[in-house]
């Protein structure tokens, strides 16, 4: 037969006789595999988190140039405002400033980077109406959070609370904010008495009567159900952020998956082909020569 003549130039027949029984192996050793099922599992974790909308209130009226904090009222709380940013994660924030006027600076958003800019920027000579006008700076406020879905809406007010302007009477604003479901924070800045206040010339000083309104603090802050914090140096002002730091965490869920694959018809698949292949040896000219 013509096969005959092509096995005689076949190095190795002896080799080939260990072919089939390779194949039939493989074969069953892919079947048992298969039987035993060999699967992969992932775990995969989704966080999912409902966030709090806080706005910062931030006074940068003439009396936050006062210098008894370090280096100086407004400083202090911009520090420490740039730093609360820094801690939240999930939260929208938004920005509002006033002194004569209120005005937002920031609507709600999570680009830390750009509130950190605009924060770093404040100084008093952003508004040129003096005064303080802590109602309209609350109302403000209330018209950027009063349409938040969010699960909790926060003020967190930074002045030394003495309202001198504006149109808006702080005690009702704070009565608006609670009608919103709106929380305030009002932190008081600053020390009652003689105090240093630089001069605009050759940055000099000169020493002025500081006096400090908590009554209307406290009124604002209980009205809409929140708290009413007194700082008097840079140390107690960075602790009360640090608290509301932890009264306002937002609470994140998670969620865990087990993804389990399977790989046994890979093995079945292997196992068809060996089978076939050991098939094909018996039954062609393999099976001839080692008749031969």
């Amino acid at each position: 037969f013509p096969h005959k003549s092509i096995c005689h130039l076949l190095p190795g027949p002896i080799f080939l006789r260990f072919v089939p029984d390779a194949l039939f192996f493989l074969a069953t050793f892919m079947v048992i595999t298969a039987l035993a099922r060999p699967q992969m599992s992932n775990q995969r974790i989704e966080q999912s988190s409902e966030g709090i909308d806080i706005v910062l209130i931030f006074d940068i009226s003439e009396s936050m140039r006062i210098e008894d904090f370090s280096p100086n009222r407004l400083e202090a709380a911009k520090k420490i405002g740039v730093d609360f940013i820094r801690g939240r994660q999930y939260d929208r924030i938004g920005l509002v400033l006033f002194a004569g006027k209120a005005y937002s600076l920031a609507p709600l958003t999570t680009d830390y980077a750009m509130l950190e800019t605009y924060l770093q920027s404040l100084n008093p000579y952003m508004i040129p109406e003096s005064g303080t006008a802590i109602g309209d700076a609350l109302g403000v406020a209330t018209n950027r959070l009063r349409d938040s879905k969010a699960v909790s809406k926060v003020m967190v007010m930074i002045s030394d609370g003495d309202n001198s302007a504006g149109s808006l009477d702080p005690l009702t604003a704070a009565q608006l904010a609670a009608y919103y479901g709106i929380k305030i924070y009002a932190i008081l800045v600053g020390q009652e008495g003689t105090v240093p206040m630089p001069t605009k010339l050759f940055g000099g000083k000169k020493y002025v009567e500081n006096t400090i309104d908590e009554k209307t603090m406290r009124q604002i802050a209980a009205a809409s159900e929140g708290l009413f914090f007194r700082a008097s140096d840079n140390q107690a002002l960075a602790q009360i952020f640090e608290r509301i730091n932890q009264l306002e965490k937002t609470e994140i869920t998670e969620t865990r998956f087990q993804v389990t694959e399977d790989y046994y018809p890979v093995y079945l698949r292997w196992a068809l082909i060996f089978w076939l292949l050991w098939l094909f040896s018996k039954s062609t000219f393999m099976a001839n020569v080692l008749e031969d």
